[in-house]
C-alpha cells in the first residue's frame, strides 16, 4: 500500500505522539490568535464558540494526511480545500494566499518546535523531511508561491513573522474563549505551554515573557512520560470530555521502529 507520508518517517513519529501534537496547537492556537487574517476564523463563528471542538476537527484532518494512505490523505486535503472554498463564497472573498501560507507554515515550524522541546534536536535531514511532507500538502491545496528548499522556506517564514502578525481585537476575543472553554488552571497551563514553544515575535505579541515555570518539568518529562503517574497527572489535567479523543492521538510506532528503539 502507498502512503502520503512514509511508514518510517519522522513525520509520523512526531505526529504519533498525543503530547507532541498538544504542544504543535498550543503554538498554532497562540499565532492564529495574532495572524492578520485572524477574522477569517471568526467568520463562521465556530471557532469562538467551541476552539478546542475546532482543535480536535484539525487534529483529525492532520492525523489522516500524515497516517493515511496515498488517496486517503488526497482526499482529507481536497476536503479541507473543498471546506475552505466553501466559506469563501459565503463571504464573497478569497482568503489571501498568504494567510494559507501562514497555516502551512505554523504546522511545519509548530512540528519541529514541539518535538524538540519534548524529545530530542532534529537533524537539518529531518527538518527538511517535515518541510517537504507539508509542502506536499500546500501543493495539494493549490497555494501558490511555496518555497522550493527547506533553506528558502526559513528565510520566508521569517518574513511571515515580520509581516502577517498583529495584536486586535479577535486576539483579545479569542483568549477570553481559551480561558472560558479551558477554565482557569488549564488556562494559565495552555500560556505557560505557548511561551515554550512560539517564536520570538508572537511571543512578544501576547506579552507570554521568555520563562515558564514548565520548563523545567520538561527534563523530567522526558525520563518519566511512560511511566503510569505521569500519563495519571497529564490525564487529569485534561478537560473530561476531551481525554479519549486526546489519548487516541498517540499512535505506536511500526514494528521496526519499536525494535530499534
Amino acid at each position: 500500500m502507498e502512503y502520503f507520508v512514509n511508514q518510517e518517517s519522522v513525520v509520523r513519529t512526531i505526529w504519533g505522539k498525543a503530547d507532541t501534537v498538544l504542544f504543535i496547537f498550543a503554538g498554532a492556537a497562540a499565532e492564529f490568535a495574532v495572524n492578520k487574517a485572524v477574522d477569517w476564523l471568526y467568520f463562521t463563528g465556530r471557532l469562538p464558540a467551541d476552539p478546542l471542538g475546532r482543535l480536535f476537527s484539525t487534529v483529525e484532518y492532520a492525523r489522516q494526511i500524515v497516517f493515511a494512505d496515498r488517496a486517503g490523505a488526497e482526499q482529507a486535503i481536497d476536503t479541507i480545500t473543498a471546506i475552505h472554498q466553501a466559506v469563501e463564497a459565503k463571504r464573497g472573498q478569497r482568503i489571501p494566499a498568504w494567510a494559507y501560507r501562514d497555516v502551512l507554515y505554523m504546522l511545519i515550524d509548530y512540528s519541529i518546535r514541539s518535538f524538540e522541546l519534548l524529545e530530542r534536536r532534529l537533524s537539518e535531514v529531518e527538518k527538511a523531511e517535515v518541510f517537504t511532507v507539508f509542502c506536499r500538502v500546500g501543493q495539494r491545496m493549490g497555494i501558490p508561491e511555496l518555497p522550493a528548499t527547506y533553506g528558502a522556506w526559513l528565510a520566508d517564514r521569517e518574513q511571515h513573522l515580520a509581516q502577517d502578525l498583529a495584536h486586535s481585537p479577535f486576539t483579545t476575543n479569542l483568549y477570553q474563549q481559551y480561558r472560558k472553554h479551558l477554565g482557569p488552571l488549564r488556562y494559565r497551563l495552555l500560556l505557560q505551554g505557548q511561551a515554550l514553544v512560539v517564536p520570538e515575535p508572537v511571543r512578544q505579541l501576547l506579552r507570554l515573557g521568555r520563562r515558564s515555570w514548565l520548563r523545567p518539568v520538561v527534563p523530567l518529562y522526558r525520563h518519566t512520560q511512560h511511566l503510569a503517574l505521569s500519563q495519571w497527572v497529564k490525564t487529569s489535567l485534561l478537560p473530561t470530555e476531551y481525554r479519549a479523543q486526546i489519548k487516541a492521538l498517540d499512535v505506536e510506532p511500526p514494528l521496526p521502529m519499536r525494535r530499534a528503539a
